[in-house]
């Protein structure tokens, strides 16, 4: 162990530590910017500066390692002056619209001006010396170049969690940049629209791409019959923009208040994440069959799964010859669009031309996906609006709802109804399971082999996890998986599905159906969740989503009564012709640059 002072204070560390790190351990706030417990060390920003014994200047807590013996000052004047003149000149080349910024009260830049920035400035405000630029073309997010800092968490979340690249520094001093691929609208290069950097810029120089406006449009205009779906990873994150501690399940009174934001129907993503799991499990187990038994080498395996529309534009851009691998099946939001403006229309007796189909996702590449050509298989587009969990906060605080004391209300019928392996496709690992679920007991009529249902191999936060599944005592329809071991793979974050592809390319993959999520944890780690985000607070979601999950009646798809409903009613049965219409699709190759 080291032994060090911070502010007179003795603490002993383990080696490589950083002083920033030590001071934490003391409670001791250093502010920093540049600096994200989810990235490496950078020390671009300085405001982490603090005084060093002996040293000849100040040092950057973030990226020095402590050492026997230092003596640390964290809030001496020295520190304090540098501190104010870095904030200062920071917001010399940044446009500081704050109340008219979408981060307002939410930015870090700002939080920092408060604390050290006030008061007369000796610095010119260069702003309108730069030739700055508005980037709205990309579906998902906004890139504001006169309020980014250069801190380089954005370039650095790109390249380390998501392997893409997609922006970097271009230039040097005065002119430097973070900047696309030869500079050109973000809606043209290799950006999967995780909205990972959205999630990790300090400032407002990222943010989603707002639909909150034409929602309350929709709502008010009495024409219109407004259909809304939340997503999974939704209810365990909303309550953190509304006073809640990460990891609260806020289930029932966000259905209240999206009755109270005046939606007309309020339903869940959840039942299409059910009947994902019949389609995409059929799809499977039909391809094992043609593969096994058939002969057929045509067949594309292992088959990925394709919930994700982050990973499904990685794979476009970057792996193509693996596109027959993905599974046909929709995400369960776009599988929603599809059936509300056809099965809903005529349960309700409603002109689809009049529904408004709007989906709540801890996303933002959904907004992409929503504006796919190939997602208007209702006849018209199947989603219109998508709102991520922050907007939904936003609506919600604007309409002066008190959400923390709301009653919990339950979601309307007509594809409202879910069970427990649809929540669970919120995190890692969950659609995996919950196709673990329904898949092994179709083909033993049995319950899978783990207790509770809790299929643990495939949970957790490892980058990359590998299960097998025995299948023993077959229906004679399945015969021929008799002793058959399935081989699964599950992966989080595309730098970890890169690594999950390499495997496969080269041979040493052996699987036959592997599930990939385009964000750290999955869904619970969407660029669309509330912010902050690191570890502690993933793993609090993660816990959320398992706990909602067991407190479920049901917690298995094919259990579900309005999934029985709608394919002896609508759909016939799994991968159907109906359903290769309205729940089925295609992907396309994208340019690799």
């Amino acid at each position: 162990m080291i032994k060090l002072t911070i502010n007179n204070q003795n603490i002993s560390v383990e080696p490589g530590t950083t002083v920033l790190e030590a001071a934490r351990k003391l409670k001791i706030n250093i502010p920093t910017l540049c600096n994200h417990d989810d990235l490496c060390v950078a020390g671009n920003c300085r405001v982490c500066v603090v005084e060093q014994t002996g040293a000849r200047t100040l040092i950057a807590a973030c990226a020095m390692p402590v050492s026997e013996g230092m003596d640390i000052h964290t809030n001496t004047l020295k520190v304090r002056n540098a501190r104010r003149h870095i904030v200062e000149l920071l917001l010399t080349e940044h446009r500081a619209d704050c109340t008219k910024c979408y981060k307002n009260q939410n930015c870090e830049l700002q939080s920092l001006a408060n604390e050290f920035a006030f008061g007369d400035t000796i610095f010119l405000d260069l702003v309108e010396d730069h030739d700055y630029a508005i980037d709205s073309s990309s579906p998902s997010f906004i890139k504001d170049d006169s309020k980014c800092i250069r801190c380089q968490r954005c370039v650095r979340t790109c390249e380390e969690l998501q392997y893409i690249s997609a922006i970097a520094v271009a230039n040097k001093g005065a002119h430097q940049k973070i900047s696309s691929f030869h500079n050109r609208p973000m809606s043209h290069v290799v950006c999967t629209n995780c909205g990972q950097c959205v999630n990790r810029c300090p400032t407002g120089a990222l943010v989603e791409k707002t639909a909150i406006d034409q929602v309350w449009d929709a709502i008010y205009d009495p024409e219109k019959h407004v259909v809304v779906q939340t997503a999974p990873a939704v209810r365990i994150a909303l309550g953190e923009d509304l006073g809640y501690e990460p990891g609260e399940r806020v289930t029932g009174k966000m259905v209240n208040a999206l009755k109270q934001l005046g939606f007309d129907s309020v339903l869940d993503t959840d039942f299409t994440a059910d009947l994902t799991i019949m389609e995409e499990g059929t799809e499977l187990l039909t391809r094992l069959k043609k593969a096994l038994v058939d002969g057929d080498k045509k067949i594309s395996l292992p088959m990925f799964t394709s919930c994700s529309p982050g990973w499904i534009k990685f794979i476009e851009h970057k792996y193509p010859e693996y596109l027959p691998n993905l599974s046909t099946c929709k995400s369960p939001q776009q599988m929603f669009g599809a059936l509300a403006k056809t099965f809903y229309a005529q349960k309700r007796n409603l002109d689809p031309s009049k529904i408004v189909s709007v989906s709540i996702m801890p996303c933002t590449a959904k907004k992409f996906e929503a504006d796919r050509p190939e997602m208007r298989a209702s006849g018209y587009k199947d989603v219109d609006y998508v709102l991520t969990t922050r907007e939904l906060a936003v609506m919600i605080k604007q309409a002066g709802i008190d959400f923390m004391n709301l009653e919990e209300a339950k979601y309307d019928s007509i594809m409202g109804d879910s069970t427990g392996a649809g929540v669970i496709f919120g995190a890692t690992g969950g659609v995996m399971e919950a196709a673990l679920r329904t898949a092994y007991e179709i083909v033993t009529g049995r319950e899978v082999p783990f207790k509770n249902l809790n299929i643990t191999p495939v949970r957790g936060m490892d980058g990359v996890k590998e299960a097998t599944v025995k299948i023993e005592g077959c229906l004679e329809e399945w015969k021929f998986l008799e002793g058959a071991e399935l081989k699964v793979a599950i992966a989080h974050g595309l730098v970890n599905a890169n690594e999950i592809m390499r495997q496969i390319k080269n041979g040493t993959g052996n699987y036959h159906f592997v599930e990939i999520m385009a964000c750290p944890g999955g869904c619970l780690g969407g660029g669309g969740q509330p912010i902050p985000t690191n570890a502690a607070i993933r793993k609090n979601r993660m816990k959320a989503i398992y706990s909602e999950d067991e407190h479920m009646v049901l917690r298995k798809s094919h259990q579900n009564p309005e999934i029985i409903a709608i394919y002896k009613d609508f759909l016939g049965k799994p991968n159907s012709k109906v359903s290769h219409e309205l729940l089925h699709t295609h992907y396309v190759e994208r340019d690799h640059f």
